[in-house]
This record gives C-alpha cells, structure tokens and sequence, in this order.
C-alpha cells in the first residue's frame, strides 16, 4: 500500500511546529520537521487574552510552514492548536488570522484529545511496545499525564500546567535566588496535592510498583538529551530512547537554576530561545520524578503530531 503522506501544524503556547511524514500501517516516516519559537502565551496568563503580536507572528509562521508542507507534497495539512488557544478569551482572533493568513482552519484541540494522540504517538515506538508506560509531555501551557499498556490509555489528564504559564506565574529574579527555586518547588509539590486526586495518586503509585517505565515527550525532555549528549542541532535518532536518571534531572535543575539567563543561553544542547522557560521545564520534570519516586525517564521524540498524523484521515 502506498505511504499517504500527511502534515500536521502544531500551534503551541511556546513555538509552532511542522511534521511532514509518511504515514503507513500506523508507521509515521518523518519527512521534514520545523519549529519556531513565537511565543503564543506571552502575557496571555494574568488576562486571558491573546496578545495582538504574538498572534500575527503565529498565522505569519503557520503560513509558512504550510508552504513547505505543500513543497513537500503533503495531501493533508492538518492545523491544531493546544493550551493557549483553549483557554483563550479571544481564540477567535488567532483562529481568523491563521485563516486569513493560510487559507486553514485552526482545530483547537481539547485536553483529552491532546493527551490521546500524546499517547497514540509514544506508543508508535517499537521499543515500547508492551510496556506499562507512564507519559510526561510538558509543554508551554499544559502538561499531559497518560498512563497506558500496549495500545489502551488507563489514564489520561491534560494539566493547567507549563514552563511558560509557570514562568509567567512565579517570575523568578536573574539569576534565580535560593529563595526562588525553593518557592517552585513548594508551589508545584502543593498543584500536586491540590491537583493529583486520590483515585490518580493510587492508580500511578500501583503502576509504579508494576515497573512502569516513564517516558518523557516534548521540549523540555527533548532538550534535556541534548545537553546531556552536547548537541548542537536537534538529531531525532540521537535523542530517541535517551535515559535521564532522576538525579541526572536533579542536577541539571540545580545548575540551570544557579545560572543567570545570560550563562544558561550558552549552554551546549539549549537553544538559546529556550534559556528562559527550561527552568521551569525542567522543576515539573524532577518535581513528578521525585513525588512518584521514578528513578529512570525515557526519552521520546513521538508525541502529539505523530498521534495526529496518524489519527488523519
């Protein structure tokens, strides 16, 4: 059977990104992948309310990334937008401006779906087929949690939670003081508490005990395998199935908070643009390591725009 080929726009709170791939016998061949950063999410939190600039940068960037899908022979062009477009006031407005600029229109996808094709994606993986996997996919306004085995999620939450929203949130001093990084860790342990329900709480500590293996999607995993490897681009067989333990976590959380923004922009493996909103990142990251007692994160580069390649009709 002949591949379809098939891309998906993915308008995020942080960045915008492209995956163009071939998608067959629910294999996703990646053929061309693109992000650019245009922070949708910038001063959206204290009023809800999409900013006029970010906005236009968006539909500006989902124009072109429909260009080059189109180069690419793409026979779909599928556009979702997630957390800030959902919680948004005026979503309204960053969808007919996408209109206008692409001629597309924007789904804006729910939290459960987001959290699905999560899943769907992290699960397209050979080397996790038939494992219980707990998935993190930390993004810039929300953070998905699905617990699943084989091809069945038991358990899926999209959380009001993300590096931007939180960095928005607690507005740490440059560099962060102590004083900083122990008002986030109190704050996240305490979204836990309030958030993470009974029913969840002993539903994930069960699978804990059953070695489940958690796998981390998203930027924040993504870039934490590449300064752990020193790359200087983004490489997706290089980064794919990448172990952190949970005091590698750890420490990479102490020294990026040590770090002025200035210092962090230098760091092999962090692009520059995301020196702000890692630090963040990574304390929802080693903040569900530590209060599920996870000694290992598996890093993934499946995720949402493979499950919505692959869920594309």
């Amino acid at each position: 059977m002949k591949p379809l080929r098939r891309a998906v726009i993915d308008v995020g709170t942080n960045s915008i990104k492209l995956l163009v791939g071939d998608v067959s016998g629910g294999i996703v061949t990646p053929l061309e992948e693109r992000s650019e950063q245009t922070r949708l999410g910038a001063g959206f939190y204290e009023t809800q309310v999409l900013q006029p600039n970010p906005i236009a940068h968006t539909a500006q960037v989902v124009a072109q990334f429909v260009a080059y899908a189109r180069d690419a022979e793409a026979e779909v062009i599928r556009v979702i937008a997630t957390s800030a477009a959902r919680d948004a006031r005026n979503a309204g407005d960053l969808v007919g401006a996408i209109l206008r600029a692409s001629a597309l229109r924007v789904e804006v996808i729910s939290g459960d779906q987001e959290a699905e094709w999560v899943f769907r994606g992290v699960t397209s993986d050979p080397e996790l087929h038939g494992r219980q996997l707990l998935i993190l996919d930390v993004g810039g306004g929300s953070t998905e949690v699905v617990l699943g085995h084989r091809d069945r999620p038991a358990f899926r939450r999209s959380f009001a939670l993300g590096s931007v929203r939180l960095l928005e949130t607690l507005r740490p001093g440059d560099p962060p003081s102590l004083a900083d990084v122990a008002g986030c860790r109190v704050w996240l342990q305490e979204f836990f508490g309030r958030e993470i329900g009974p029913a969840m709480e002993s539903l994930l500590t069960d699978a804990v005990h059953r070695d489940v293996t958690l796998v981390g999607t998203g930027g924040t995993t993504t870039i934490l395998a590449r300064m752990a490897k020193q790359m200087t681009g983004f490489d997706r067989h290089r980064i794919e199935g990448t172990r952190l333990s949970r005091q590698r976590v750890l420490e990479d959380m102490v020294h990026l908070w040590s770090l002025p923004l200035a210092a962090r922009k230098k760091i092999p493996g962090l692009p520059p643009n995301r020196a702000d909103v890692i630090i963040m990142g990574v304390a929802i990251t080693e903040a569900v390591m530590q209060h599920f007692r996870l000694p290992e994160l598996y890093v993934s580069t499946r995720g949402l725009r493979f499950g919505a390649l692959l869920d594309t009709p």
